[in-house]
This record gives structure tokens, C-alpha cells and sequence, in this order.
């Protein structure tokens, strides 16, 4: 086997062990098994620091000291995931590839997931290879089984895969981009029924450069994601295939990243691939993989494979991730540019922002107003239809819908929704009811009322919204509640966090483009650590992140990973604490992709045992008219489920109906 290249741009987390030894590794490794018993913690020791292509002369030396397979007395010695961990590193990587194939596709049954993560995710080079590897391990032609076990377009995106021709990362022809970015949106968007072909020979022939184009022009020419157009327009495995493809050409190590998350989150472990990934990527990218996942998920990768697994298993897995991105010293210029492009690339200034309620055609506020008068006299109430009516009208018409009513009926059509509707549907449309600015006005209230203050409701409203909106809801909130905002923040917050949060509700944040020279001072200003005073760097990053626009701090965040290797949103959550720390990583989020961060907070207002309603109906309300189109792509895109399966599987009644109008549909 080829020596792997471990120069400056290795990215693997097992390295050639030095002064390395094959005779005297093999004669410890029989004497780890010699007798009654076997020394695993010797054999998990040895084996995770020795480099593939070390473990096969191991395996040689071995075999010519004692005429024994080394793969055997393993599978002797060891029992369960242990064993299938060890066993996997002792593989070439081409082997156990052909393995995990021939498992996924031998009995009744396949597992498609395996057949999918491995083929959408190889070089050509390591297709060829496996390819061989499977001939060579079980006489059989992979192409051909692979056809017997499986059926349909997902064969047939499958042998593509195979082949193993996709065009290297040469010159790119602008007029192919565009060539081909028509065949797909012809071929789905504009297509009564899908034409498979185009995207079955697109996508598993075309080279990964000449495919990232493709995606940015398909998004700018049809306003939606590659990924939205495959979700809508293929199903089943094909569909999930095809996704992984888009997902593996856009970013590999990121794809293996949620590949891991989703493997360890929730009850139970999927300990195949967890191992299939841990040994497969050890010696590729398992640093980009680890970097990705702690700024993805917010959590080292070594964390949670030490809370998910035990034993010698966790040992051996620990050793091959090679290190905690939560620890001082963990981190990787190149793996830190990786982090940051995946969200640059998706970052809001590049996506149109759509909302899913519209202005309704044909609208006549004076019909609307009288359905509405009907649905609430008498006894009882009509809930379906004021769902109807007030979820299909965008805010501007409801507001002559209020006027309406009280011309026609003399009557407030808030206060009789009010008393005719009840809980969380009360809360819902009635918010849906209220000019947005006084919406807003009104949740900041509702905040610092009382005993105790929402924090989390005051950083998620402040921290989001544009100069504009600020200064509506300033005005709002003076008009609704004579008070001024300051005043009311001032009285109910101390400190630092309410600094930030007078600083966030001025409405002066600067709106002009990035300055290079600008950002790297700000960048600098920010980098610069102080004596152990944390004062002083809370008050540098508020006058930075509270102050620039949002196009000037994405490119302070670029300059500041150049200058520390760190990712901005990590350097604060490592740096600061509480409600400013808060308040900070939500301004960062916010600036870095504000629709992914409300998705972020529909997902956790839903998840777990109950439901947080306040957040889910605020976001929702707030949100209808601006971006939640793109924050249900978002949802869809992070969490492998839909907003609408999320809210369907998690509310109930007109509660549920009314929240499913807002969401505008299924994705």
C-alpha cells in the first residue's frame, strides 16, 4: 500500500509511528494474546498508533514469525464493537470498503446507507481501488452485485458511481455551468414529472469544482438550493443518494461530520458507522471532520464519542479521533478556513430572503370582515375559518381588515378574537394581528415583566433585527407603553449585557460594505488578548459586533480565523460567560446566516420533552413575511426533518392547523 502523504497539508489524525518496528510490534501483539486472556488496552494501544500501511507489514511480520493471521487471532481474542473497530484498521482501506459493501448488501435486506455513504463519498481513485479490492476478496464483480441487490434510478446513480470517471477539477467552461444549471431546472422545476437521466449523468459525472458552480448559478437562476429542487422533485433512496452527492461535493469533511453527529445523537449508538467513518477518514480528514463538527454542532467530536461509548471501544475511538477541539491547542489553520467557508458559502447576503405569507389576491378587507364577525357571533366559534382568513392575509391587510371591522360593527376585532379564542391559538393570532414593530414592542415588554427577565427573548429580538426594525419598534414600544426602550432595558438589565443590548436597540448599526484594511484592525482589535481582563474584551467586542454591518463583520470573521486559527463564535463562548456570552454568539449567528439561527431555535423550542409554545409562536409570527421559506430550508437541511413534520409531530389542534398555514408547506 502507497505510504500516505503526511506533509503540511495532511489532514489525517494517525500518523507513521517513528522508529517503527513490524517484527517487534508483531511479537507484542502475540504476546497481548498468548494464554488465558489477552492485554486489550496493549492491543488498542498499538494498532490506533500505527499508520495503515504500517499495520499491514505488521500483519506480515506476523504471519512470517508465527504462520498465523494476524485478522484471525484478532477475531478470536476480541469480542463485539471492540473487535469490529480493531478488525477495520487492520483492513487497507480498499478492503474495508469491500467488506462494509458486502455486509450492507449479503443476507435479507440492504443497507442502503452504507451503500450510499461509501459510493457518494470516494475519489475515483479509491473507487478503482475498492473495486478491485471487492474481485480480489470474494471473486465476485461489485458492479454486478450491486445491480442484483438494488433497483431503479438508485441502481442506476449507483453503477454511475462506480465507474469512477468523474472529471478532475480542470478549466471550467462558464457555458457548461449554464448548460447545465437549464438541464436540471428543466429537467425537475419546469418538468410535469422528473427527468432522472439528467440528474443521474450531472451529478455522478461532472468534477466537484465544475458542480460547486453549477449549485451557486442554480441557486441565483431559480431562487432555491440544489438540494430543495432533489427533495421536491426525486424520493426514497435515490433521493437520499443523490443529497449525498450534492453534500459530498460541496464539502466532504461536512458531510461525514453530520454523518457522525446523526450516528451518536439521541438514544442508542449506530456504532457501524460510527466505526466505518472513525477508520475510514483517519488517515483523509478527520481534522477538517473534527473542526467542522465542533463549530456545527457546538461540541468537540471527541466529547460526545466519550459520552456515547465505553470501555476499550471509547478508548480506541478516542485514539483515533486524536484530540479534543474543546481543549486549548486544537486547532488547524486549514480545518478553521473549511469552518468558515461552510457558512460563508450560505451566508444570507447571498440568498434571496422569502417569507411563506403573501398578500392575498383578489383581497376585500369588507368580505373578510364580515366572515370573520360571522364566525364569532352566536354561540360557539369558528375557529377554522378566522384560521383561514387571518394565516392567509399578509400583516398590511390585516391591519384594513381591523379597520373594516370596526367601520362595519362598530366592534375592536382584537378584543373580540380575544375573547372568543383561547391558549396558544389566542397567543398566535392575535400576534399575527399586530403590525410587526408593535409585535416586537410587545414581546420585549412581556420580557421584563414581573419577576425574573427573559433574556433569551430580549437577545433573540435586539440581536436580529435590521437598523429599520429597531427603529420602528422604538417607536412602538414609546407609543404602546410611554416609556422609552432604553429606559425600560436600563431598569431591568445591569451591566455589560445591558450595555450591549442599549447599544443593539439604538438602531445604528453602520449599513455600508466591508473595508479590508478596516476589517483587519477590527479583527485585530478583537484578537488581541487582554491581562486577564475580561472587561476590557467584552467592551472591544461589543464595539465591533454591536456597531458594523453585517458584511464588514463577516469579513472581520474571515481576518480573524487568518490571525487566530479559531472560529469568532468559539473564542467568545471559550472567553465569556452568561448573558453577554449569549447575547454575542447570537449577534455572530445572526451575521453569519440569521435564518439557519432561527431554525436553530424553532428546532430546540421543540425538541425533548414539551414544547417551549412562546418561542415557537413568536418566531413563526415574526418571521412569516421575511424569511421563513428560507429558515424551513434551513431546518430541513441540519435536522433531516421538515419544519412541518416538526410542528406536526410536536402541537396539536387549530394550534397545529394555524402554524402549519404560517409554514407555508412541506419540504
Amino acid at each position: 500500500m502507497a505510504k500516505p502523504a503526511q506533509g503540511a497539508s495532511y489532514r489525517g489524525s494517525i500518523h507513521d509511528f517513528p522508529n517503527f518496528d513490524p517484527n517487534q510490534d508483531a511479537e507484542m501483539l502475540y504476546n497481548a494474546m498468548k494464554g488465558f486472556g489477552s492485554d486489550k488496552e496493549a492491543i488498542l494501544e498499538l494498532i490506533t498508533s500505527r499508520s495503515n500501511r504500517q499495520r499491514q507489514e505488521i500483519s506480515q511480520s506476523y504471519k512470517s514469525l508465527y504462520g498465523k493471521d494476524l485478522i484471525a487471532d484478532l477475531k478470536y481474542e476480541l469480542t463485539g464493537k471492540f473487535e469490529r473497530l480493531i478488525v477495520g484498521l487492520m483492513r487497507p482501506l480498499a478492503y474495508c470498503d469491500a467488506k462494509e459493501i458486502k455486509d450492507a448488501i449479503s443476507g435479507i435486506g440492504t443497507d442502503e446507507k452504507c451503500l450510499i455513504e461509501i459510493l457518494a463519498s470516494r475519489t475515483n481513485q479509491q473507487i478503482h481501488q475498492l473495486v478491485e479490492a471487492y474481485k480480489d476478496a470474494y471473486e465476485r464483480d461489485l458492479e454486478a452485485d450491486i445491480i442484483g441487490d438494488t433497483s431503479g434510478h438508485f441502481q442506476k446513480m449507483l453503477v454511475v458511481l462506480l465507474q469512477g470517471t468523474r472529471e478532475k477539477d480542470d478549466v471550467v467552461s462558464e457555458d457548461l455551468v449554464q448548460q447545465d444549471v437549464q438541464d436540471l431546472y428543466e429537467a425537475g422545476e419546469l418538468k410535469w414529472g422528473t427527468d432522472e437521466a439528467q440528474f443521474i449523468y450531472i451529478l455522478g459525472n461532472r468534477s466537484k469544482q465544475h458542480l460547486r458552480l453549477v449549485f451557486d448559478e442554480y441557486l441565483k437562476t431559480t431562487g432555491k438550493p440544489i438540494e430543495a429542487s432533489i427533495r421536491w422533485e426525486l424520493s426514497g433512496d435515490f433521493q437520499k443518494l443523490m443529497l449525498a452527492v450534492v453534500k459530498c461535493i460541496r464539502s466532504t469533511p461536512e458531510y461525514f461530520a453530520e454523518r457522525l453527529f446523526k450516528a451518536m445523537k439521541g438514544l442508542g449508538t449506530r456504532d457501524n458507522t460510527l466505526i466505518r467513518i472513525m477508520v475510514s477518514r483517519s488517515e483523509l480528514d478527520m481534522l477538517d471532520i473534527r473542526e467542522i463538527f465542533r463549530t456545527k454542532y457546538e461540541k468537540s467530536l471527541y466529547s460526545m464519542i466519550k459520552n456515547d461509548t465505553s470501555g476499550e471501544y471509547k478508548k480506541a475511538l478516542l485514539k483515533l479521533c486524536g484530540g479534543d477541539d474543546d481543549a486549548a491547542g486544537q486547532f488547524f489553520p486549514e480545518a478553521a478556513q473549511v469552518a468558515y467557508q461552510m457558512w460563508e458559502l450560505s451566508a444570507v447576503s447571498r440568498v434571496e430572503l422569502k417569507g411563506t405569507v403573501h398578500p392575498a389576491g383578489d383581497f376585500n378587507p369588507d368580505v373578510d370582515a364580515k366572515a370573520l364577525r360571522k364566525a364569532m357571533k352566536g354561540i360557539g366559534t369558528n375557529e377554522d375559518t378566522i384560521i383561514d382568513i387571518i394565516t392567509h392575509r399578509s400583516n398590511a391587510q390585516r391591519q384594513q381588515i381591523r379597520q373594516t371591522f370596526k367601520s362595519h360593527f362598530g366592534r375592536d376585532l382584537m378584543a373580540d378574537l380575544k375573547s372568543e379564542l383561547s391558549g396558544d391559538l389566542a397567543r398566535l393570532i392575535l400576534g399575527l394581528m399586530m403590525p410587526p414593530a408593535h409585535y416586537d414592542a410587545k414581546q420585549l415588554k412581556k420580557a421584563m415583566e414581573g419577576a425574573g427577565t427573559d433574556e433569551k427573548t430580549l437577545i433573540e429580538i435586539l440581536a436580529t433585527r435590521t437598523n429599520a426594525e429597531i427603529r420602528a419598534i422604538n417607536e412602538a414600544y414609546k407609543e404602546d407603553y410611554h416609556k422609552s426602550l432604553e429606559d425600560a432595558l436600563s431598569s431591568d438589565t445591569s451591566g455589560h449585557f445591558r450595555r450591549i443590548l442599549i447599544s443593539l436597540a439604538t438602531g445604528n448599526r453602520e449599513e455600508g460594505g466591508e473595508g479590508r484594511d478596516q476589517a483587519r484592525e477590527d479583527a485585530q482589535e478583537i484578537a488581541d488578548k487582554p491581562s486577564g481582563d475580561k472587561t476590557s474584551l467584552e467592551t472591544r467586542f461589543m464595539t465591533i459586533l454591536c456597531t458594523r454591518s453585517y458584511p464588514h463583520l463577516r469579513k472581520v470573521f474571515q481576518e480573524f480565523i487568518k490571525m487566530t486559527n479559531y472560529d469568532v463564535e468559539h473564542t467568545i463562548k471559550k472567553e465569556m460567560a452568561g448573558d453577554v456570552r449569549d447575547a454575542f454568539v447570537a449577534i455572530v449567528q445572526s451575521v453569519k446566516n440569521k435564518p439557519l439561527f432561527f431554525a436553530d431555535k424553532l428546532y430546540k423550542s421543540m425538541k425533548g420533552a414539551g414544547t417551549d409554545e412562546k418561542t415557537l409562536t413568536r418566531i413563526m409570527v415574526s418571521r412569516s413575511e421575511i424569511d421563513l421559506l428560507n429558515i424551513r430550508r434551513e431546518f430541513i437541511e441540519k435536522y433531516d426533518t421538515s419544519l412541518h413534520q416538526a410542528i406536526e409531530s410536536d402541537t396539536s389542534g387549530d394550534f397545529l392547523k394555524a402554524l402549519l398555514a404560517i409554514c407555508g408547506g412541506e419540504d
